[in-house]
């Protein structure tokens, strides 16, 4: 199920993972996922990627998106993101 968004509907925030893709897919799948949201719903997205820790900040901030937790365990980085107002 990788690269899928969960839709499991009373169970937010849905959940983006990324495991074993590498950049720029993580960052591109992370937009493409934030643009099928509604304003203000929250995305967690899961990525074992290196650089995602420096490329998923950057698109939250210059997209006007709100990062609301960043966590890296186990080889693997954890962003919890709140889509912005169009």
């Amino acid at each position: 199920m990788t690269g899928q968004i969960s839709a499991t509907i009373g169970n937010p925030p849905d959940e983006l993972d990324l495991s074993g893709l590498k950049c720029p897919l993580p960052v591109l799948r992370t937009r493409k996922a934030l643009r099928t949201l509604p304003p203000g719903a929250v995305l967690s997205v899961l990525s074992t990627d290196p650089l995602a820790v420096i490329d998923i900040p950057h698109l939250v901030r210059s997209e006007g998106h709100v990062l609301l937790s960043q966590e890296s365990r186990a080889g693997a980085a954890r962003f919890t993101i709140r889509r912005g107002a169009d």
